[in-house]
């Protein structure tokens, strides 16, 4: 073996071979700086603050809908009760001067007037 083939040889077995170079170049990684790394988790944690109050609000704004809601229910509820009362005031008249009971009994006519 020549001192030729050997070296081609050698290089074969290193992974090169004719019309290489020797030396790699790789791309260099770039990374974010310490600063830029701040500055990012500050816009992060301030978008979610602002994500956080959206859902808040909205969750007061249906809160306060609901309040109102059932106060008026509970207005509605009042109101069909106090019907209810004079519904039945109204027709408890009626039905005592058309029952049978009613009806048998005998009317009074006053006599004479107490004197004092």
């Amino acid at each position: 073996m020549t001192y030729s083939s050997s070296l081609a040889v050698g290089r074969k077995s290193a992974g090169l071979s004719r019309n290489q170079n020797t030396a790699s170049f790789r791309g260099r990684e770039r990374a974010l700086g310490p600063v830029s790394n701040t500055v990012i988790l500050i816009v992060l944690a301030c978008l979610l603050g602002l994500l956080y109050l959206t859902q808040v609000t909205k969750t007061n704004a249906y809160g306060y809908k609901i309040n109102s809601l059932q106060e008026k229910q509970s207005q509605l509820a009042e109101e069909h009760d106090d019907l209810e009362v004079a519904s039945a005031r109204l027709q408890s008249v009626d039905r005592v001067q058309s029952s049978t009971v009613a009806q048998g009994m005998a009317t009074v006519t006053p006599t004479a007037t107490v004197q004092d």
